[in-house]
């Protein structure tokens, strides 16, 4: 990180005072149930980082490092499994069985990746469609999954469309985590399954001894879909404090923040970045109204800061790729440089401040990374 953060200039960011006291309902209890009996389960950990706590000026900062989820570098397992087990579980119910299915999804690599994970350990098929952008090891990780693979030309909202447009004979089921008007139910089962890592959280905070949560959390953003499942966690509790949330996306591909500041969703031209996993040029029409309920601030951030982000994770014993970095180099971004004061000032953050970054992935999960 710079050693002299005061240079720098002011980030993209907007902030959206009074959505503290904005409310919705909770995910379903069962999730966390459901996600504890699956083989090979475990809470990640929640990682405490003193000397950064010290560098930005709050009292405690932790990670929640994803690196290594339920097999997987990334997440999107809590997510995929819980969406497959209930597509499967209606599938049965309507007297269709249990298979042979065949699961299509685009993605920017972890969904996909998790998709034909879950897809294969329960006997079914897998058609993933992947955008231009994406590195070749991440690609081949999803075919090693044995998934089909479609490589696409344009940008990740071509492949969901081709995607979309490969699921519509009764064999396939389109398990995308973005969500659109008609295609609403299967991807609020995936955010449900992210529950799961928020209520991780409040019980790995407690055992440390904050009892009241965060005072921050900070979550890196592609469609919202996480993010959505963060609001919905924070934003649903009727006890302990309510937590400043801020997203971070790349410079490249800051629809949710552009959509925050035009007051509703809208999409935006995307561009090349490391941070592949949020290069998403729409948010999921299901997020939305919860991100707009409910986050605090929006901050872009340059590949260079994910990546210098990522080399600091790193000195710190956190193996973080870039857009699971991208939870550091937007609070860094929030909390550094011109405008500091008034931004920290609109988050609530102090010298006592608990800060919560969710590093999403694992080195190995996005390994296009280059040097800020």
């Amino acid at each position: 990180m710079p050693e002299k953060p005061s240079s720098s200039p002011a980030p993209r960011w907007t902030v959206r005072p009074g959505v503290r006291t904005w409310r919705c309902a909770p995910a379903p209890a069962e999730v966390r149930d459901f996600h504890s009996a699956l083989p090979g389960y475990a809470p990640t950990p929640l990682t405490e980082l003193p000397s950064l706590a010290a560098e930005l000026g709050v009292g405690r900062v932790f990670v929640k490092d994803e690196s290594c989820r339920l097999g997987l570098p990334a997440f999107k397992a809590l997510g995929a499994s819980w969406a497959v087990h209930r597509v499967l579980a209606e599938r049965t119910a309507a007297g269709l069985g249990p298979g042979p299915v065949t699961l299509v999804t685009a993605t920017d690599g972890n969904h996909g990746r998790a998709v034909a994970r879950i897809a294969r350990l329960h006997g079914q098929h897998a058609h993933v469609f992947v955008p231009r952008g994406v590195h070749p090891q991440a690609v081949a990780a999803i075919a090693g999954e044995a998934a089909a693979v479609t490589e696409v030309a344009g940008p990740y909202d071509e492949a969901v469309r081709r995607a979309a447009e490969a699921a519509v004979t009764p064999d396939t089921v389109l398990v995308q985590d973005s969500a659109w008007p008609g295609h609403e139910r299967i991807p609020g089962w995936i955010v449900e399954g992210y529950s799961t890592l928020c209520a991780e959280i409040d019980e790995q905070l407690a055992a440390r001894g904050v009892r009241e949560g965060p005072d921050l959390v900070s979550v890196p953003v592609g469609v919202g879909s996480l993010a959505q499942a963060v609001v919905t966690h924070y934003r649903s509790r009727d006890r302990g404090r309510a937590p400043a949330l801020l997203s971070v996306e790349p410079e490249t591909a800051a629809c949710v923040l552009a959509s925050l500041v035009h007051g509703e969703a809208v999409s935006v031209a995307t561009g090349e970045t490391t941070m592949a996993g949020l290069n998403c040029g729409t948010p999921s029409s299901l997020a939305w109204p919860i991100l707009y309920g409910g986050l605090d601030a929006a901050v872009a951030v340059p590949d260079s800061a994910g990546a210098r982000a990522a080399a600091r994770f790193a000195a710190l014993g956190v193996s973080s790729g870039p857009c699971g970095a991208a939870a550091l180099a937007g609070l860094h971004a929030a909390l550094t440089g011109a405008g500091a004061d008034e931004r920290r000032a609109a988050l609530g953050l102090d010298a006592t401040s608990v800060v919560v970054l969710l590093s999403t992935e694992g080195t190995s999960a996005n390994p296009h990374r280059t040097a800020g």
